[in-house]
């Protein structure tokens, strides 16, 4: 019997210009005859694509599949760096992270890295339901501010987003500027901006999450959104766990996550 593995992908990305990886779930039961939907787990700020690993996202999922509480799907986990998923700079370059003194800022056209490379890279080369239907994408902190805005400005490619402690911030601090050359790339990017001013398409389901001790306070931000969103009638659900943003905050919640994306 084939058991379920995850493989890393090597590739050049075109768009940045240098040598990208991601990691991918495939479950026991992924055969080259039938497609599955695939879940697109995006890293937080300091993080890389091995969240697959960290978060112990492969033997829940092995486990939830064989128990029947969530249908098989591929988990793909890319690296994103600490990008945000934006368009920030034709090149691309680092410069320091002043929010962090060890920290380095990634500048560059991430989300058409992710859109036009990542996406269409991943249906190539697994078998893959090719729609919106059997897209779905979330990610943790940072990641989920991208997976958000994402689905916002991509609403055709995806049916499912989750948003799991996800970094909404209610205005433009000054060490967002690296990313941000003005207010309005800020506004092009927000997804609470975004989903106060554009058309949300109905049939997107969302799930939004955040600690109670959460250190940024990103509950507030979730809670904004979630009611704009509910508004404009979209099926989105909004929960305060217990805990901390951290890893272990994710940890412990994970299983809810895949159950909303495999369910």
């Amino acid at each position: 019997m084939n058991k379920s593995k995850v493989e890393k992908i090597n590739f050049y990305s075109d768009v940045l210009g240098k040598e990208m990886s991601m990691l991918v779930y495939l479950p026991e039961c992924y055969n080259s005859l039938t497609p599955l939907p695939v879940l697109y787990f995006l890293h937080g700020r300091s993080g890389s694509e091995n969240v697959v690993f960290e978060m112990d996202i492969n033997t829940k999922a092995d486990r939830m599949i064989k128990d029947g509480e969530i249908k098989p799907m591929i988990i793909a986990c890319p690296r994103i760096e600490n990008s945000r998923g934006l368009n920030s700079s034709l090149i691309c370059k680092e410069v320091p992270d002043h929010g962090d003194n060890n920290g380095i800022i990634n500048l560059g056209m991430y989300e058409d890295y992710f859109m036009k490379e990542i996406i269409p890279l991943t249906d190539k080369t697994f078998n893959t339901i090719k729609d919106r239907e059997g897209r779905y994408i979330g990610g943790v902190s940072a990641g989920g501010y991208v997976a958000l805005h994402n689905t916002f400005r991509h609403q055709h490619m995806f049916s499912k987003v989750g948003g799991h402690m996800p970094a909404l911030e209610l205005e433009l601090e000054d060490e967002d500027k690296p990313y941000y050359k003005d207010m309005g790339v800020w506004e092009k990017y927000d997804p609470i901006y975004i989903a106060s001013n554009k058309n949300i398409s109905s049939d997107i389901d969302v799930y939004l999450d955040a600690g109670d001790k959460d250190e940024g306070r990103f509950y507030e931000g979730c809670s904004i959104l979630h009611e704009i969103l509910k508004e404009k009638g979209v099926d989105s659900q909004n929960h305060i766990f217990p805990g901390n943003h951290s890893v272990a905050y994710i940890q412990s919640n994970i299983e809810k996550y895949l159950k909303f994306y495999g369910c």
